[in-house]
């Protein structure tokens, strides 16, 4: 079933200059990238894109992350792309995820894991509302 799903290229990786060689791994796993947008995130939307884990002990710190460097906002387009993404991405934690994905790749750390991935279906579509209108999407 074709699906989107949502992604963000994190401020580690476009300090790195890693857009294009993410984009190439999501290409070459199946996935269309269908709307894409270079920003600098402002506090407010960083926090409320992150509102969920606003009572974890590493909240401030992901807010001050995803705000220091323009990231690369995206809609992923695919079969199954939640999962294949999720899959494409790889473990949270860099030394734990299998090789080839995008985090073992090139995350730094568990803090700076390089990108991110809606993680259910009904999140994508809230979390690429946040960023794109409809008419912006050619997929």
């Amino acid at each position: 079933m074709t699906e989107r799903t949502f992604s963000i290229i994190k401020p580690d990786a476009t300090r790195r200059n890693l857009t294009g060689a993410i984009n190439a791994v999501i290409e070459a796993a199946g996935l269309r990238i269908v709307a894409q947008r270079r920003v600098k995130l402002t506090e407010a939307q960083a926090k409320k894109f992150y509102e969920v884990h606003a009572e974890r002990p590493f909240y401030g710190e992901l807010v001050a992350q995803m705000t220091a460097e323009p990231v690369v906002v995206q809609v992923l387009q695919g079969d199954n792309a939640v999962l294949k993404y999720r899959d494409v991405m790889g473990a949270t934690n860099p030394e734990k995820a299998a090789e080839g994905t995008i985090r073992k790749q090139f995350a730094l750390s568990i803090g700076e894991n390089s990108v991110h991935g809606s993680d259910s279906l009904e999140n994508a579509k809230i979390e690429i509302e946040q960023f794109f209108t409809e008419d912006e999407i050619v997929g």
